[in-house]
């Protein structure tokens, strides 16, 4: 009867609280926008060169925003949530 028990309770239970849950859909959103502001710049005819791919938002701006996505990720990873403070 114990064992029942310890499974029901072990089934229940997730790895992260919901604090951490939702740092991550954060975390997530960040590295998306991120992702988003490097696309295009590229030339319809492949004989043109764009100089548009070299801009300061696809060469600086979206990989730092990358990067600060992944920083909230390891953070919501690293979260405990049941910390008193």
């Amino acid at each position: 009867m114990g064992e029942k028990k310890r499974k029901e309770a072990a089934k229940s239970q997730f790895v992260f609280e919901r604090k951490n849950y939702i740092m991550m859909i954060i975390g997530v959103a960040v590295i998306a926008l991120g992702f988003i502001l490097m696309t295009g710049g590229g030339s319809d005819d492949p004989a043109v060169f764009n100089p548009e791919i070299y801009s300061w938002r696809r060469i600086r701006l979206a990989p730092a925003i990358i990067l600060i996505g992944f920083g909230i990720e390891v953070y919501a990873i690293l979260l405990n949530p049941n910390k008193e403070k």
